[in-house]
């Protein structure tokens, strides 16, 4: 991208994001699956000791910022979107659990935190994903409107309303494995 802006004169702008969050997000991903595993009772995978760190954004958020640097942007430039929201892989999981707890009051097991299991960590985890959004904010004004604690509710009420987008994609061949790992022959 930045060689055809300077090559070519081609209006290119980059953006790079920290972990999104929100509705629709594949159940792969940590906060869904532990949204889904919780509710079914099943239990809620933490890798290595929890302290694992990153910065999180919400979905809307990064739309907003993205339609900011399209109008607004400089050619050329790349812009960072974070959402000024680090947390350890084990406060998320903890907060899920609490949020869970009061939303669904009658589920089984509650309290949800008792179904955790920390898990083999997986290799060249990185400890810490981290964003520095300050040029976007400087430039353009931007910032997360969403405080992780308003969008992990929100996200949990949209799991909790929309049980059958979830159940949709795990009823065929996606059963909440983790993708992209090669399987080695020994």
């Amino acid at each position: 991208m930045r060689s055809y802006f300077h090559t070519y004169g081609l209006p290119t702008l980059v953006t790079n994001c920290s972990n999104n969050y929100g509705p629709y997000q594949f159940p792969e991903k940590l906060i869904p699956l532990i949204i889904l595993n919780a509710l079914e009772g099943k239990p809620l995978p933490i890798y290595g000791d929890g302290q694992n760190i990153r910065d999180w954004l919400f979905v809307d958020d990064h739309c907003r910022a993205i339609d900011l640097v399209l109008e607004q942007g400089r050619p050329g430039e790349t812009y960072n979107i974070g959402g000024g929201a680090e947390r350890t892989n084990l406060w998320l999981v903890q907060t899920l659990c609490a949020l869970l707890d009061e939303l669904v009051p009658h589920a089984s097991r509650i309290p949800h935190a008792e179904l955790m299991t920390f898990v083999t960590d997986r290799p060249g985890h990185d400890r810490r994903y981290a964003i520095d959004y300050r040029k976007l904010h400087l430039e353009l004004g931007w910032s997360p409107q969403e405080k992780i604690e308003s969008g992990l509710r929100k996200t949990v009420q949209w799991y909790l309303d929309h049980r059958s987008w979830s159940t949709e994609i795990t009823q065929n061949q996606y059963q909440r494995q983790r993708l992209g790992l090669l399987a080695l022959d020994s």
